[in-house]
């Protein structure tokens, strides 16, 4: 009998270990999965997606935690995204007001050199104090351009955009933007009026500069009224005639000396506005030109600056607490050398939100859905939802920002895509899609 009897004692154990098994198995790994996948599945499973490297993070920060990932481990080319990366540096590098230009006097010479600033006689941008200064100046003008040891474009960046008006050159005093503004009346800078010439026929309009010097032309003619800037080929001795023609008084290089550490600096317009536009348009010059500015932040003894000063500091000082390194070569995200993980940027979204907690004013910096900037044609609503960062390039297009939903819940996101190869309007509209889906039922 004790055989029988120890079988029906083991038979009844394991009855009940089954069966306590099976109980408490769907809460974790079941119900579990399905509630973290409510999130995640639109993005994994899109039809859109699927030949494309994607990528997705969401973060609530309320409850601070990552509600919904998808490959967000993964790197991704982010084409503009990397100026929420900019923003950041320059919000903790800059303070309120532009550092606008540095300078100092011998006698009644005035010396000066550039921070990077780009808003001296921008044609987009208020009236800048540097300009005032020069004017006003009653004795000889000396210009100092030996300060910046860079080079005149990004690393990585497209050699065949020389010409496009989204790639002008990298320079510690820019003027008028680095562009010439054409229209159908008018040149500026007006040093450039007789440099435009007709080199031939073509059905669509279109302007362009000679690789390696200010010789620009034109193909095709008008059919309505336009504005186009072309880059123009930087140089110190052309920065000289510039100020020169604009100034009406003559300005001369000042000779490669050093320069030492007592200077004044001169404070222009506030940082926002600069940021904003930046943001705003995905304005690919200034974004580097913040880089300078913060590159020449970190040059107190004016020994010489680059971008890559700056964004080795910011690397390594500031964000090595990111989930992934970042491979950050340049401020605008024009350079293929760019790589990010979602879930990076949205690590890097949390910290921009912890240094500026004004939500009006750091909403009013992105792009806004339905309102402002590279998303107003997109997410229209009668309040908006998404504040973001796009970026695009060839077979890229990046979202990274926050959101607002019905609820009045914080979001921060990041979805990513690379190497697709149907039309970029598709990939916009289903990340509008899914983002929608999350403002409507999160």
């Amino acid at each position: 009998m004790l055989r029988p009897l120890h079988a029906y004692f083991l038979t009844s154990c394991c009855c009940l270990l089954l069966i306590s098994c099976a109980s408490s198995q769907p809460k974790t790994i079941v119900q579990s999965p399905q509630a973290a996948n409510r999130w995640r599945d639109p993005v994994a499973n899109s039809p859109v997606f699927r030949q494309s490297h994607t990528g997705f993070a969401l973060y609530d920060i309320e409850k601070q935690e990552t509600v919904a990932e998808y490959q967000s481990d993964r790197y991704f080319t982010p084409a503009s995204n990397t100026k929420l990366f900019t923003l950041y540096a320059g919000l903790s590098l800059l303070g309120d007001s532009l550092p606008a230009l540095r300078y100092t006097t011998k006698g009644d010479s005035l010396i000066f050199w550039g921070t990077g600033d780009p808003n001296l006689l921008h044609p987009d941008m208020p009236s800048s104090r540097v300009f005032d200064l020069l004017k006003n100046w009653n004795g000889h003008l000396f210009y100092y351009p030996h300060n910046y040891i860079g080079k005149r474009l990004g690393p990585g960046w497209s050699w065949g955009d020389y010409a496009d008006y989204y790639q002008a050159e990298i320079t510690p005093l820019p003027l008028y933007g680095n562009v010439v503004r054409f229209t159908n009346s008018n040149v500026s800078p007006r040093i450039f009026k007789d440099s435009l010439r007709a080199a031939g026929w073509s059905d669509e309009f279109k302007l362009s500069r000679d690789e390696f010097r200010n010789a620009f032309f034109s193909t095709g003619w008008p059919t309505k009224s336009f504005t186009e800037d072309v880059p123009f080929l930087t140089s110190a001795r052309l920065t000289a005639q510039l100020l020169a023609d604009t100034l009406k008084k003559e300005v001369r290089i000042f000779p490669k000396v050093p320069l030492g550490h007592t200077f004044s600096t001169l404070y222009g317009l506030p940082a926002d506005t600069l940021y904003r536009r930046m943001l705003h348009v995905s304005d690919n010059m200034f974004a580097e030109q913040v880089m300078l500015m913060c590159a020449t932040q970190l040059d107190t003894d004016n020994a010489g600056t680059e971008i890559r000063q700056s964004i080795d500091y910011v690397k390594k000082q500031l964000l090595t607490d990111l989930p992934d390194e970042p491979i950050w070569e340049d401020g605008s995200g024009l350079s293929r050398y760019n790589l990010f993980t979602p879930r990076s940027i949205v690590a890097l979204l949390q910290k921009i939100y912890a240094k500026v907690p004004d939500q009006q004013r750091l909403f009013g910096l992105m792009a806004i859905g339905g309102k402002a900037g590279t998303l107003k044609n997109q997410y229209k609503s009668k309040e908006p939802f998404v504040f973001a960062k796009t970026g695009s390039l060839s077979n890229v297009y990046c979202l990274s920002g926050y959101l607002k939903t019905k609820k009045g819940k914080i979001l921060i996101f990041s979805i990513m895509n690379n190497n697709y190869i149907v039309k970029t309007a598709e990939i916009r509209r289903e990340t509008e899609r899914i983002l929608t889906e999350v403002y409507e039922k999160y």
